[in-house]
């Protein structure tokens, strides 16, 4: 629920331009080497939220078959519980309250983390979200992908002016990121890139 009501408050708060930009991109056919994240302030919270295709974050957008599929999505679900090995918020303090990251490549792997996943087994999760992706991902070409959220509670957040990333050295196949910003002072979209990993507001 939060990602979605996350990716709203982002597009209703956008300006025009911005707001355009995400309509098109929505409705362009799916990109392989754009991550698109959305970083929203909500009182003394942080809210961000990655989307990237699966080509990006292990180069392949279907459930993985061979051994070394296996454990590069592994390795790549292991890297997106690390946030503070991708993002860095300069001038404030923040600390991580809550992460969840899923995915559509596979539907035994859309949870949280691999501890949650008994939990969520008997629940309507798996039977609803596996159906659904299922027919997506493969009837569709299987255009998978990873969604990864994280809740930041900052003491500061006052002083928070810069935004950088390490995406870039972690998963190499992305050549851009789109980054939607909304705080109480500013509300901005960047690119960055290999070269650009970073911005200041």
């Amino acid at each position: 629920m939060k990602p979605t009501i996350l990716a709203v408050v982002i597009g209703m708060a956008v300006s025009t331009n911005v707001l355009a930009n995400e309509e098109f991109r929505s409705h362009e056919a799916h990109v392989h080497g754009k991550v698109e994240v959305n970083i929203a302030q909500d009182g003394q919270e942080l809210l961000v939220e990655v989307t990237a295709p699966g080509a990006d974050v292990v180069g392949f957008e279907h459930a993985p078959k061979t051994a070394e599929q296996k454990a590069l999505f592994e390795q790549a679900i292991a890297q997106l519980n690390k946030p503070e090995e991708l993002f860095g918020f300069n001038n404030t303090s923040c600390t991580l309250k809550f992460k969840s990251v899923t995915n559509t490549l596979e539907g035994d792997h859309d949870d949280h983390e691999g501890h949650d996943h008994a939990e969520h087994d008997h629940d309507d999760h798996e039977g609803h979200d596996h159906a659904e992706h299922e027919g997506h991902d493969h009837s569709e070409g299987g255009h998978g992908e990873f969604t990864a959220e994280y809740h930041y509670q900052c003491s500061d957040i006052a002083n928070l002016n810069t935004v950088n990333t390490q995406w870039f050295s972690k998963f190499s196949n992305t050549k851009s990121m789109t980054v939607n910003l909304l705080t109480d002072s500013v509300q901005t979209q960047e690119v960055l890139n290999a070269e650009r990993v970073s911005f200041r507001f």
